[in-house]
């Protein structure tokens, strides 16, 4: 594998004002956000009394702003990052058997993990059985209007059928179009056709699009270097705005079930840690040190997608991961490496069967596993992706959508939580990759 002289100079100087933040301690700082984020919120929330709902919505408005504008920064430079990362990251490795391997191994890693990440979630949901614990008393749960309108069009899951047409479709006919509508799948699949491409021309064709990448990846990491300064407030202002709106009452009465969708996702990050272990003989504890600053930040903004920029950077400088291999499974695994939110998904449409008394066959199951899987191929890196297309599998295993009004509460809380096994994941399959193909 070969990687060229001005993208390895584009990554080193692209990297460094990232790298030395992390050495002034930017994880500790968002730590210290999270917990005055908390207290300020459970401070600000209506139910203390010292505000009421209206001045307490206004304030959180405001203390959120700083992590708005992070967000609108981060996304706002997503599409071309993704887009450049991937197309250097396939076109540095010019060795195109490299390149099968590396697409056969990591197409059967993300497929494998994320069916074991929904194992999981059936398994210690059908064992805990949260269901049991909730009181469901006074609950509107066949109410009319149960989603957010965005949440609609997302019913209409793919039959046998037209299952031809789906596959048909992500292959985008505009890309312009793909990447003004933020719809990442067909971004991906259109920038690995084009990375296949400069690798297959010769290279005085492909080296001004090459230059060209460079310079996107260039100007995006300057943004996200600019982001990254503001991190520590946007990850006190997000969870403050979150306590003051959700307030800690929704977490309690959900008890059960969060307890449960936290277990689940713990145990997938064991999973990642002996898998870790057995492959590259790095410890548990070497390993999570190595990303904690990468999970804290997804933990805070529940954006796969505005953590993307500081994963690149923990795989390569931390994780000694090569650059041809990080700049394409990390972009990737944003889109379509989702195993959190797989086995939320699993485990939410598991409990909501408890609630409502819905008996699952041994052939739901297996409806719930595939459709898990095809759902969080393309989910949106954004906050509250997941709650939209939990509404797919519901439907496809007769348990009515309302019952997503249950879990909305709790919904902002386990989002964090799964976004961070979401980012470790994509970082444990750039580790184990980088070891599998030298």
């Amino acid at each position: 594998m070969i990687i060229s002289k001005p993208i390895k100079k584009a990554i080193i100087s692209t990297s460094k004002p990232i790298r030395e933040m992390l050495k002034q301690h930017l994880w500790a700082k968002m730590l210290a956000a999270m917990f005055l984020g908390i207290v300020v919120g459970i401070a600000l929330n209506p139910s203390t009394g010292w505000t009421s709902h209206e001045q307490g919505l206004i304030v959180g408005n405001w203390l959120a702003l700083p992590g708005k504008l992070f967000l609108s920064l981060i996304q706002m430079v997503v599409v071309p990052l993704v887009f450049a990362s991937i197309v250097q990251g396939i076109a540095s490795n010019e060795d195109t058997v490299f390149l099968k391997k590396l697409g056969l191994r990591l197409g059967v890693y993300f497929v494998l993990t994320s069916c074991v990440a929904i194992v999981i979630g059936i398994f210690v949901t059908m064992i805990i059985n949260p269901g049991q614990y909730m009181d469901t008393t006074g609950l509107d749960l066949y109410q009319e209007n149960p989603l957010p309108p965005a949440a609609e069009e997302t019913l209409d899951s793919p039959t046998i059928g037209t299952m031809p047409d789906y596959l048909i479709n992500l292959l985008p006919n505009n890309p312009l179009h793909a990447m003004v509508n933020t719809q990442m799948l067909q971004v991906v699949i259109f920038a690995i056709i084009i990375g296949i491409a400069l690798v297959s021309v010769k290279p005085r064709n492909s080296r001004p699009l090459l230059d060209l990448m460079d310079s996107i990846q260039s100007v995006c990491m300057t943004i996200v270097q600019w982001a990254m300064y503001i991190a520590p407030l946007a990850v006190f202002g997000l969870l403050a705005q979150i306590v003051i709106q959700v307030g800690l009452e929704a977490l309690f009465g959900m008890a059960a079930y969060v307890a449960t969708a936290i277990l689940g996702l713990l145990l997938v990050l064991c999973t990642y840690c002996i898998a870790v272990f057995f492959v590259t003989g790095m410890s548990a504890a070497e390993f999570l040190r190595k990303i904690r600053p990468v999970q804290i930040l997804a933990f805070s903004t529940s954006s796969s997608a505005a953590v993307m920029p500081l994963s690149l950077q923990t795989a390569e400088e931390e994780l000694k991961v090569r650059p041809g291999i990080s700049q394409f499974i990390i972009p990737l695994g944003t889109t379509i490496n989702m195993d959190g939110t797989a086995l939320y998904q699993a485990a939410a449409t598991i409990f909501l069967a408890q609630v409502f008394n819905v008996d699952l066959s041994s052939t739901a199951l297996l409806i719930i596993l595939v459709t898990s899987v095809g759902a969080s191929i393309g989910t949106p890196a954004t906050p509250g992706a997941g709650i939209v297309i939990l509404a797919t599998i519901l439907t496809s295993v007769g348990i009515p959508t309302a019952g997503i009004a249950i879990i909305l509460g709790v919904d902002r809380i386990l989002d964090m939580c799964r976004t961070s096994v979401n980012v470790t994941g994509d970082l444990t399959a750039s580790l184990l990759m980088n070891k599998w193909l030298k």
